[in-house]
């Protein structure tokens, strides 16, 4: 008797792949609202360096907790498995890694590069590395083409859900992105429904348009679990029209703001302002 065929989704046909390599994304260990989504059309934000983060933000849902030494192998890994599925546009980011002296800058860049050889063009999601200079350098001396740092929330905000972070840091490593690559994208999200004020999510627009960033995401903030910081506002979605609007009346290049919004969600249509999904099929409605 034969065996039956099992045909698998193009979910679960990704997960396989992933787990087969060994990679990590950030849409499983966020529990991105958006995975069924992305997993199904094939892409996917890679997630390098492991799984574990040395910081508590507690709005995040990545591991805490003792880290594993770098993977030299990784990068070889990730390049196999995007060309596995055939992709021309990558994101990858990583947990914040503050036991690294470089902050992973060097494991980036090696993935940056490989990708690159390969004509794949990349955007990468890159902590604060502790606002090294030379870590920030290191990575964009590889030439991927989008930098992205995410403030996530207003400051006064920062001591409740940022935990070892800095808002004036992360705005000086989208300032210091354009010094050194100055026909760089850059980019960067906001996560809203943890108590802010408008006047405050504008104030930050204001900021990040001070330091030349090209792009913004806004999305709503959904708590992981009953640790996890809790849920203080929910936004319509005409609010997030209407900080849509002001976003791009302030400059910036292109806005994307809705509830399910994420900082690399469809990245290269964001970027390119491109109608169809690159990777694979035409984008729905």
């Amino acid at each position: 008797m034969e065996k039956p065929i099992l045909i698998l989704s193009k979910t679960h046909q990704l997960k396989k792949l992933l787990r087969d390599a060994k990679l990590h994304t950030v849409c499983e260990e966020s529990r991105c609202p958006n995975i069924s989504d992305c997993f199904s059309s094939g892409t996917a934000t890679f997630m390098i360096l492991g799984d574990t983060c040395t910081r508590s933000c507690s709005f995040c849902n990545l591991r805490r907790g003792k880290t594993l030494p770098v993977d030299e192998e990784e990068p070889y890994r990730l390049l196999e498995t995007v060309k596995a599925l055939n992709l021309r546009y990558v994101v990858i980011t990583s947990p914040t890694r503050d036991d690294l002296e470089d902050g992973g800058a060097g494991h980036f860049a090696k993935c940056v590069r490989l990708l690159k050889e390969q004509n794949i063009k990349v955007e990468v999601l890159i902590p604060d590395f502790k606002g090294s200079y030379q870590a920030l350098k290191t990575v964009l001396d590889e030439g991927p083409d989008v930098l992205n740092h995410n403030v996530e929330t207003v400051p006064r905000l920062y001591h409740q859900v940022r935990r070892g972070a800095d808002y004036q840091r992360s705005l000086l490593v989208l300032k210091r992105a354009k010094e050194i690559k100055r026909d760089i994208y850059t980019k960067s999200a906001l996560i809203l429904g943890f108590g802010e004020r408008k006047e405050e999510v504008v104030k930050v627009m204001e900021d990040l348009r001070g330091v030349g960033c090209d792009i913004l995401t806004i999305g709503q903030y959904y708590q992981p679990s009953v640790k996890h910081h809790p849920v203080v506002k929910y936004y319509t979605r005409e609010e997030f029209e209407e900080l849509r609007q002001i976003a791009t009346d302030l400059g910036f290049k292109h806005v994307v703001s809705g509830p399910n919004v994420r900082s690399s969600y469809k990245a290269y249509q964001v970027v390119y302002n491109y109608p169809y999904d690159i990777n694979q099929e035409r984008l729905g409605d």
